[in-house]
């Protein structure tokens, strides 16, 4: 059993807030995972340390969305100071109408919408606060200053503590912090971005923005849609039977790419270490990265990524890791003189 106290623990971005470097993401849970496997999980993940769990109201799926969020808080319901002991994360952006509904304002970041989708979330949740509450993307046609008048009366509330954003660009924090500045608001404490070993391009903006600001980096997609968890010895032994689609399937059907993944596992053998591993510890190594967000289906994979805080990579193995994923480079030189 993983011993918790070794766990280690970071401030979110700039505020006093302690959070796990491994953060439970619960995706799956419906979907692929059913309820008390899901409650197992997240038990076994407390139990070891980790004190940060990531969800959104659209988790569930279809006519289903919002199930992810009940199962997180009929866990709660069971006491033991499940919820005390938990920094929980939920997302708002996404349409929340029934499948065959068209009626407006279901999704995106109105200020109506900001309202409705919170106190939704809190009642699938069962709580009375969301310690983060993320935008699950940029919204375009609304306001800066609507978008921060809606948070700011959740905070003075006391049902939202920290906001955070997620799949933003970098010039989207920029003008998300900036407004809050002028409302004299905390304004986003964290992004959530697909940032990886294979996916680097985070780097060049988004990771320089938010390190400026004072957010901390939650890395979605850690293990590139499980390519970088030993796709390539799966396929070999019978044990990769995942559909993949996407990126993740482009990578499979690109010989190039093939090359460079066999590369990768080459060097994690070399060093008696698994690629699942690796690619989580590479991430805690990162600059900025609170950490990045690991969701299981099965037990297994929690214990599997439970490892990863207790890989330590030498200086000579990050250098090898580079050349054979190279980053993009920093902004603007890697695409200007």
């Amino acid at each position: 059993m993983f011993d918790w106290t070794a766990m280690e623990y970071t401030r979110l971005g700039r505020t006093g807030l302690k959070v796990s470097r491994l953060v439970l993401g619960t995706m799956n849970f419906g979907p692929f995972t059913e309820e008390p496997d899901a409650h197992a999980i997240m038990d076994a993940a407390l139990d070891a340390g980790i004190n940060f769990f990531d969800t959104a109201n659209v988790y569930g799926w279809g006519a289903d969305k919002g199930r992810t969020e009940e199962i997180i808080g009929a866990w709660f319901a069971k006491g033991g100071g499940r919820r005390d002991r938990t920094v929980l994360a939920t997302k708002v952006y996404a349409d929340m109408a029934p499948p065959d509904s068209s009626w407006p304002n279901q999704g995106g970041l109105s200020a109506l919408h900001i309202r409705q989708a919170a106190e939704a979330s809190l009642r699938r949740l069962g709580t009375d606060r969301i310690d983060l509450y993320q935008f699950h993307h940029i919204d375009r046609s609304t306001p800066w200053e609507e978008i921060w008048q809606a948070i700011d009366v959740l905070v003075q509330q006391g049902k939202v503590l920290y906001a955070g954003s997620s799949n933003f660009p970098g010039w989207g924090i920029a003008r998300a912090n900036e407004a809050a500045a002028r409302r004299g608001s905390l304004g986003l404490v964290s992004e959530q971005c697909l940032y990886n070993l294979g996916e680097r391009r985070a780097e060049m903006e988004i990771l320089p923005a938010a390190q400026a600001y004072g957010l901390g980096v939650i890395p979605w997609s850690p293990l590139w849609g499980g390519v970088l968890g030993g796709a390539l010895r799966n396929e070999r032994d019978g044990s990769g039977n995942r559909s993949r689609s996407g990126r993740a399937a482009e990578m499979l059907a690109d010989p190039a790419e093939r090359a460079r993944l066999q590369a990768y596992e080459d060097l994690c053998d070399e060093h008696g270490l698994q690629p699942g591993d690796v690619a989580l510890a590479w991430l805690l190594t990162r600059p900025g990265v609170t950490g990045p967000i690991v969701g299981p289906r099965v037990r297994e994979q929690l214990d599997s990524a439970l490892r990863a805080a207790e890989v330590d990579l030498s200086e000579e193995f990050l250098t090898a890791l580079d050349e054979i994923f190279p980053g993009p480079g920093p902004a603007p030189e890697a695409f200007a003189w």
